[in-house]
């Protein structure tokens, strides 16, 4: 992967821009950093955010989660096209309140599939949930 002389991956803003009008700018979600092994993104929790219960609602923390690896399966290949074809959750702990970041990272890669794991903790660092992900890679057109 590229980066510019701040270290910031080319498609950063670009990529930021074209969420707004998405499901991903819909949720809240943020990207924080993007890297070529690393990628963060984050949501402020807000109330529409919460289930019935007043926590974080799993699919919230599933979106976060499976965008996070999506972006990170997407720096890896440049040139394809990505999809997910697995998502496995777990939740650990329940949060109602702050900032959630999650961290995302390739754990392997082959010719048509990249498997990616990531990690959703609060602001104080506490663990809230995490998962793994399976995204198929799909040539771009020509």
């Amino acid at each position: 992967m590229k980066t510019d002389s701040d270290g910031v991956h080319p498609n950063f803003e670009h990529w930021g821009k074209i969420a707004e009008s998405t499901f991903w700018g819909f949720v809240g979600c943020e990207i924080e950093e993007l890297g070529e092994s690393k990628v963060i993104v984050s949501i402020e929790i807000k109330p529409h955010h919460l289930n019935l219960i007043g926590i974080l609602h799993g699919g919230v923390h599933a979106t976060l989660i499976d965008s996070a690896m999506g972006l990170v399966a997407m720096i890896a290949r440049p040139n394809d096209n990505v999809v997910t074809s697995n998502l496995t959750m777990n939740y650990v702990a329940p949060t109602e309140r702050g900032r959630v970041f999650v961290t995302a990272e390739i754990i392997h890669s082959s010719r048509k599939m990249i498997t990616t794991q990531a990690f959703a903790r609060a602001e104080n660092g506490d663990l809230c949930a995490f998962g793994t992900g399976t995204f198929r890679v799909i040539n771009k057109p020509a």
